[in-house]
């Protein structure tokens, strides 16, 4: 039989995880969830890949307003298109740290250069450019495309979570269609899972075409999280993983389920290419152990972190029998993703898994041993 979430170290966070499947999925347990109530949301950046040193979509902007700035030179006397100019990036990192401690001062400045990359253009257009830039951009410390930068424990869960019956939903403070073209292919996310900060737009007639207008419809982030997962989705989640205080009220509201699991990514590990840090999460990580967060440790729970590299082409991850059931065929993970939403009543025949509730807590275990030679 295929190994559950082979790329995690067998630690009380992946006991939580199945012991947290197994309930949920198996009829005869008090903590049974119905398949069409089985949701799971999940934070992009940080959370599904690496986001530092910085995050993938600043470092499409940066090319867009550096474009722009070779057009137009005025603008490089303003920021962000100084920074995109000049390479100096402390500004920016300076308005993300400010957002995070809860300072927006900066913001409006972001929003304003963000808008303007997009504003008249077509969501068609806008979707070509992004592909354009994955086709060709680079980790700017790992130096392999973006596809390789995912994290492959992460990728496991997804599956495995799909095998059991759950909806999966990618819920980002980043801009939701940047993310769409990309989430099918690197995720098995369709499109229409995809939640995220989103400019106005405007149907024009003449043209048949959906357009982006210059002002910012919603930032997905913090307290927000929640009212969109509702808005789009219409479920409270069962299971919520995020990396960052922005993604608190998101875990909590997972909490508020009966059987829910709030996963807390921690990134503390130095020495494979995941650059360690805590800003941005300070809050998160301080208060893990009081309100029941899972904290998933990259340097102690996962003993693979990035795929092997495969040139520009996304990783692929097997599928696992569900927990509890015999082996069953499973088709590849994008003709899953493209097939309807249908929930998946019959793969929910578990044969009396014992589900005890998975342990929450903040402690990290011990160090296991490295696995293999993947990164």
């Amino acid at each position: 039989m295929t190994e559950l979430l082979p790329s995690w170290r067998d630690t009380p966070t992946r006991q939580a995880i199945l012991s947290f499947l197994a309930a949920v999925s198996d009829a005869a347990s008090a903590d049974f969830v119905p398949p069409a109530e089985r949701v799971a949301v999940f934070d992009n950046d940080g959370t599904l890949w690496a986001e530092k040193p910085m995050p993938t979509q600043l470092h499409y902007l940066l090319e867009q307003w550096r474009a722009a700035a070779d057009a137009e030179p005025a603008l490089a006397e303003t920021q962000p298109y100084r920074a995109a100019v000049t390479g100096d990036y402390a500004w920016l990192g300076g308005a993300i740290d400010k957002h995070y401690a809860g300072d927006d001062s900066d913001l409006g400045l972001l929003i304003a250069a963000v808008s303007r990359v997009s504003a008249g253009v077509g969501v068609d257009e806008y979707a070509a450019s992004v592909r354009e830039f994955f086709s060709h951009a680079r980790h700017l410390t790992l130096g392999v495309p973006y596809a390789q930068t995912v994290y492959r424990p992460m990728l496991e869960l997804l599956r495995l979570l799909e095998e059991h019956g759950f909806r999966t939903y990618i819920v980002s403070g980043g801009d939701r269609d940047f993310m769409r073209p990309i989430t099918e292919d690197l995720y098995g996310v369709p499109p229409q899972r995809v939640v995220g900060t989103a400019m106005s737009m405007t149907y024009d007639a003449e043209t048949n075409l959906v357009r982006y207008s210059s002002s910012l419809a919603f930032f997905n982030d913090g307290p927000e999280k929640p009212t969109r997962i509702w808005d789009r989705v219409g479920r409270r989640p069962i299971l919520a993983a995020g990396n960052s205080d922005g993604d608190l009220p998101m875990l909590r509201f997972a909490q508020g389920s009966p059987r829910g699991l709030a996963l807390l990514v921690s990134h503390d590990d130095p020495d494979r290419g995941d650059i360690p840090y805590v800003k941005g999460a300070e809050k998160a990580l301080a208060t893990a152990e009081d309100v029941g967060l899972t904290v998933v440790s990259v340097r102690d729970d996962w003993a693979t972190v990035f795929p092997s590299p495969s040139g520009n082409s996304p990783p692929v991850v097997e599928s696992s029998p569900p927990i509890g059931n015999p082996p069953v065929g499973n088709p590849p993970v994008v003709e899953r993703a493209q097939r309807d939403e249908t929930p998946w009543r019959d793969r929910d025949r578990s044969r009396g898994v014992s589900s005890p509730r998975p342990r929450r807590s903040a402690q990290r275990p011990q160090r296991a041993c490295e696995r293999g030679a993947a990164v």
